[in-house]
């Protein structure tokens, strides 16, 4: 018998002539997530399989593939020759220290073995229950399910365990995209979407110092750390919006700040999506969430772009996606009192439903191509996992 785990992919069956493609990727993002790790690695019709590791390490393994897009669950297993004594010894020995109820599951791959699933799935259940006087079957709520996966390659694999993954498509399947991170909860929720709908992401963050502190950068760069689990190497551009915030201030009507603000924000994104030939950019609003989140307002804010912007949040409520912030752990992190530029000159009364004439009359109080070209002049470049 030997450790091993279990990989199951998910939607990739659905690829057709495709499939080949999407499996070297995500074949490839596995190795890159166990790159810290001596261990072998195998595929089988349906599955693939991760060995030779230090049993020490096994649970660090199953938490970086969880965030493996395009894995849909793993097990952690016994694997063994498929014969009847070793299946019979090693499930035996599995649920030897269990109490209350169970059932047997098996999954006969390997036509040619000895013993049809329910045939197979009795037997164990009978040599469990002759070892184990604590334990009693109960087939449709069973306290603990004991699953044997007989496979094509001659062996078989028993475990009692299945953990759901991220599931979606691999990294870097559905191109590239740049998500712009506040210091909220929906953005790194909209991210991490991406990355699992398998599009590889880069960040843009919009700071204001001096009228908001450094500690709402870092807090940025914490929650591009969180996505970079999932993402892979995270590129952060850190751009201020002070002068441009200054200069709407000074210069235009203050209920449409918040308006010309993402405005410019979406427009400075747009040059350095070029830059990353990144093909989209990705946003967490959510319709109605807030006055720039109206129809109208999505409408005049998104003018400005001749790529595609992506809202995978916009129809999810707040308690959806701090579900999702929670699981993926970036919730702690976004409820930091730090102030991020969304905060700076918030008019008391904003705009919920801009027309684009207005807006275009507001914008031509300012020099727009100059504070653009200002703005990404000072950009600095950071990455996720920098000390």
């Amino acid at each position: 018998m030997k450790r091993v785990i279990l990989i199951r992919y998910g939607e990739l069956h659905l690829k057709g002539k495709n499939r080949g493609q999407f499996e070297r990727a995500l074949i490839d993002n596995i190795q890159h997530s166990l790159k810290n790790f001596k261990h072998g690695f195998s595929k089988y019709s349906g599955r693939y399989v991760v060995w030779g590791y230090e049993e020490e390490n096994e649970q660090e393994i199953v938490d970086a593939l969880t965030k493996v897009a395009g894995i849909y669950s793993i097990s952690p297993s016994a694997e063994v020759d498929s014969t009847l004594p070793e299946i019979s010894s090693v499930s035996v020995g599995v649920m030897r220290d269990i109490t209350g109820s169970f059932r047997v599951t098996a999954n006969r791959a390997d036509k040619t073995f000895e013993m049809d699933s329910m045939t197979l799935a009795k037997q164990i259940g009978g040599d469990i229950l002759s070892a184990n006087k604590n334990v009693y079957v109960d087939l449709f709520k069973p306290e603990h399910t004991l699953y044997i996966d007989v496979r094509e390659n001659k062996k078989t694999y028993v475990f009692n365990e299945i953990i759901h993954c991220v599931g979606g498509m691999p990294v870097g399947t559905s191109g590239r995209g740049l998500l712009l991170l506040s210091g909220g909860i929906d953005s790194p929720v909209a991210g991490y979407r991406m990355v699992k709908r398998g599009m590889k992401i880069d960040c843009i963050h919009f700071e204001s110092f001096p009228h908001t502190s450094r500690a709402a950068e870092e807090k940025a760069m914490d929650l591009a750390r969180i996505i970079e689990q999932y993402n892979g190497k995270t590129k952060v551009y850190v751009v201020s919006v002070a002068e441009i915030q200054d200069e709407i201030h000074k210069n235009c009507n203050e209920e449409y700040m918040i308006t010309l603000v993402r405005r410019f924000m979406l427009r400075i994104a747009s040059k350095i999506a070029e830059i990353e030939h990144d093909q989209a950019i990705i946003t967490g609003e959510s319709l109605g969430q807030v006055a720039s989140q109206t129809i109208e307002s999505m409408a005049v804010i998104g003018e400005v772009l001749k790529m595609p912007l992506l809202k995978p949040l916009v129809a999810y409520d707040k308690q959806e996606t701090v579900d999702i912030a929670q699981k993926i752990g970036s919730y702690e992190i976004s409820i930091r009192p730090y102030d991020d530029c969304c905060t700076v000159y918030l008019p008391e009364n904003p705009i919920i439903k801009p027309r684009l004439e207005r807006v275009l009359r507001e914008e031509a109080k300012l020099d727009v191509d100059l504070l653009v070209e200002r703005a990404i002049s000072k950009m600095r470049v950071r990455f996720a996992d920098e000390d």
